[in-house]
């Protein structure tokens, strides 16, 4: 019988590419939140799949960003960085058919010393699979790939395989986490990106970068959960969009946060949320240390 493994992989890629629709696939639950606007993952996300073989310890973390500047950006710019550089393979996803300038310019941050798996994703959405060949050739010519592995986190197609994969490039070693648990991360946190996911899938183009969730309390009464959070926002007109004509928006926003919330937590929540004005606070050194983007 071939010895256990153990080890950590960090998904990196630039935005928009699925890491974190592959990371709910792979782990087989949601713990990623999902929309299609850059800048969805802010924080680091570990999802653990165990099987009798191998312990897998997935990290999320922000895509490269390229397109809007400031304290904030460099922030999640070095988070991707780290966790590529400390764990122990990566898992390099680029969507099939669009290789470009900033999947490369993501990949050149990757270290040279590191392991690294390319996952060609979406697939199910190449019309032809002929056409997969030379995408595939060309995305080999970048970089020695310990394999290229054509999948879609959407179907689920090739992931057992990708799994197989990435087993062969982790350490052998005992298990990081029991088996049954699934995250690093608690309900707080979960909530919190819960709330962030509907304003991301809900509002337009550009607002969602100037918008962060913050949770003022977290309280369990019985079978109840209590939360109380804040949406902080950069100007008055921004937070006149969120709230909506006569609240309509910010009552839609939390009435889906709460069911999602709900089904998650397995019981009722009472879910308040508050818009506040916070001056640049994407740019703000000090606040975005204490939103823990240090």
């Amino acid at each position: 019988m071939s010895a256990f493994r153990c080890g950590t992989i960090a998904l990196a890629g630039r935005p928009n590419t699925g890491k974190s629709s592959l990371l709910n696939r792979l782990v087989g639950e949601k713990l990623a939140i999902v929309s299609p606007r850059p800048q969805t993952t802010r924080h680091l996300v570990r999802g653990v799949l165990t099987t009798a073989e191998c312990q897998y310890v997935f990290v999320d973390a922000p895509g490269w960003q390229t397109r809007h500047a400031g304290a904030l950006n460099r922030a999640l710019n070095r988070r991707a960085e780290e966790a590529a550089r400390e764990a122990d393979a990566v898992l390099f996803v680029v969507e099939a058919m669009a290789y470009g300038a900033e999947d490369r310019a993501v990949l050149a941050r990757v270290p040279a010393s590191a392991r690294v798996v390319a996952a060609v994703n979406k697939v199910d959405l190449v019309r032809r699979a002929a056409d997969l060949l030379p995408f595939v050739a060309r995305l080999d010519a970048e970089r020695r790939f310990e394999a290229i592995v054509p999948v879609s986190a959407r179907t689920g197609r090739n992931v057992v395989e990708l799994l197989k994969v990435l087993r062969d490039v982790l350490p052998e070693g005992p298990a990081l986490y029991p088996a049954e648990q699934l995250t690093d991360q608690d309900e707080r946190f979960f909530a919190a990106e819960i709330l962030r996911e509907k304003l991301f899938r809900m509002l337009g183009e550009e607002l969602p970068y100037r918008c962060e969730v913050v949770l003022d309390s977290f309280r369990e009464e019985g079978r109840l959960r209590r939360i109380e959070a804040s949406i902080f926002v950069e100007r008055d007109s921004q937070k006149a969009i969120v709230v909506g004509r006569q609240g309509a928006m910010l009552k839609r926003i939390a009435s889906a946060a709460r069911l999602d919330m709900e089904r998650l937590f397995g019981g009722r929540v009472y879910l308040g949320v508050w818009v506040k004005v916070r001056r640049d606070w994407s740019d703000d050194t000090r606040l975005l240390k204490q939103l823990g983007y240090a």
